[in-house]
């Protein structure tokens, strides 16, 4: 049996991107990711759950809920432009 040497797979995808260099993203991209990051570290748009005391837990549609998110996608979508 003779082993086959090991394919350098990061190596290779490194050399075409052009040095090492992690590859561009879109203003758009950005802007999912950061809202995908508050809602999950927050709660954003689930209604209940919230930090700090609260005396009523409010539940949300689902179509409230996606309302909600889409607001914080437009609202990080601006933050970035400008």
């Amino acid at each position: 049996m003779s082993q086959e040497p090991p394919v350098p797979v990061v190596e290779a995808t490194r050399s075409q991107n052009g040095g090492g260099a992690p590859p561009q993203r879109s203003q758009d991209e950005i802007a999912l990711e950061l809202m995908k990051f508050i809602a999950v570290t927050t709660g954003y748009g689930r209604g209940g759950g919230s930090a700090g005391f609260s005396a009523k837990t409010q539940t949300r549609s689902p179509e409230e809920y996606a309302d909600a998110l889409l607001q914080l996608y437009q609202r990080c979508r601006s933050v970035l432009a400008k």
